[in-house]
């Protein structure tokens, strides 16, 4: 395996920025020092750059098996390695579900022919599948995935026997999308008799609302706090829902953790107004108080994690009336920009994006020997020029629908390098490697 020699970058690691040389050899962090004087096989002088490791996404939608017409591993994986993502935990709302161990198995097979980022597969529960799930391996799996809340085909849980017992004997933690079903039905009948099939989309957030999102986070919270589970609760979008996390206790020490995303904390509810359905996601995007108070939580740790929930369609898909056209964004590409452009603004440090976009997962997951540039670990690596620029075109979008509702946009930073596993990934705007990636592994829980 090639090393590498950065000279003269700005390292951003465990809350500190110094500028540094670090040498990658063998797929780890070699050494990381001052001034390095060694050989390696390749020399690049980052001066002027940012490094950081490379981000984690616990939240991807990737669409294989079985809706490949929207997205595959590959593709969005190399959307993910050019946005400074290189590990990815990925999302089981696919066609077949997965719902047992073995197609678990075949998206590891898939990833690991054709992912430049590392990986990991949540397995999904149902009402129905609660023995395959209780065979998950907490060292080998990310996590179980219990939509609390409508999903693609046969992933609801709202069985209550169901959802007791996989809460008290799941030695894995349970990820939950938290909307209660019954609220949203009711919400989406009245606006429909009111309005017929043609319900304007900046009613999302009224149809799935507060009430249902704080319903069904209150309810996952009280089942893990009634049988000690590790809970981490996905895309939190609502003001109300801040009251059920803590901030008492060192991350990796918490049972009850939440992720917040990028779309919740950059849009708000005038937004549908310019952007229409592109912006349809569940949980919706809603007012601005509720934008307005997602930050200050997330910096003050009650909110653990940022992440995008990256879920594209096709952009014919969303064109569609509100009831028709699906809800998702594709983000995986522009997280990082997007938040360095927080940073720009003073909203966050850039010490404060890594903790949360690189430390933060691998705490939350306890992901082996990842998420920190330090020496010994896997060399994971991003690099960042804050004072270019990157304009989002159709020409540059990896992800295989085409679009992004940052389309025309320009960031004022750029992705220059992507390393992960010290190989090469990304660099001049093009993914130069598209099998780096390798299968996230986890210190058990409990």
């Amino acid at each position: 395996m090639a090393s590498t020699l950065l000279k003269n970058v700005r390292l951003v690691n465990r809350g500190s920025t110094r500028t540094v040389d670090i040498l990658m050899k063998d797929g780890r962090f070699e050494r990381i020092d001052g001034t390095i004087d060694a050989h390696a096989d390749r020399e690049i002088d980052g001066r002027g750059r940012l490094a950081m490791p490379g981000v984690i996404d616990d939240q991807v939608h990737f669409r294989e098996p079985g809706i490949t017409y929207k997205a595959e591993i590959a593709t969005e994986s190399r959307a993910a390695v050019a946005g400074g993502v290189t590990s990815f935990m990925e999302m089981p709302n696919v066609k077949p579900a997965t719902l047992t161990q073995e197609l678990l198995q075949a998206k590891y097979d898939r990833a690991a022919a054709v992912s430049p980022a590392n990986y990991s597969f949540y397995m999904g529960a149902s009402n129905d599948n609660l023995e395959e799930v209780l065979k998950t391996d907490p060292t080998q799996v990310c996590g179980v995935k219990a939509f609390m809340g409508s999903s693609t085909g046969n992933m609801l849980v709202d069985d209550p026997v169901t959802l007791d017992r996989l809460f008290r004997e799941c030695k894995t933690l349970i990820a939950t999308h938290c909307e209660d079903e019954e609220t949203i039905r009711a919400n989406a009948a009245d606006y429909k008799a009111r309005y017929g099939e043609h319900v304007p989309v900046e009613c999302h957030p009224d149809i799935r609302s507060v009430e249902g999102c704080l319903r069904s986070s209150s309810l996952a919270v009280e089942l893990a706090e009634r049988h000690d589970t590790r809970l981490h609760i996905l895309h939190i979008s609502t003001a109300e829902e801040l009251a059920l996390f803590k901030n008492d206790r060192p991350l990796r020490d918490k049972r009850i953790t939440a992720e917040v995303c990028v779309h919740h904390l950059h849009f708000q509810r005038e937004d549908y107004y310019t952007l229409g359905t592109q912006i349809k996601c569940n949980p919706a995007i809603k007012d601005g108080r509720h934008r307005a108070a997602l930050l200050p939580a997330l910096l003050d740790d009650r909110l653990d994690i940022i992440a995008t929930d990256h879920a594209p369609h096709t952009w014919d898909e969303k064109r569609q009336s509100y009831f028709k056209a699906p809800s998702g964004l594709p983000l995986v590409q522009h997280t990082l920009l997007l938040m360095m452009q927080f940073v720009r603004e003073g909203k966050l440090t850039v010490e404060d994006l890594v903790r949360k976009m690189c430390h933060a997962p691998a705490d939350c997951f306890r992901l082996l020997e990842r998420g920190y540039a330090d020496e010994g670990y896997f060399a994971d690596l991003v690099l960042v020029d804050p004072e270019d620029e990157t304009t989002v075109r159709q020409k540059n979008i990896l992800s295989k629908c085409g679009w992004s509702p940052f389309l025309g946009q320009t960031f004022n930073s750029c992705v220059t390098d992507t390393f992960v596993n010290g190989k090469h990934v990304f660099a001049d705007g093009k993914v130069i490697n598209t099998t780096a990636g390798e299968r996230l592994y986890f210190e058990a829980i409990r």
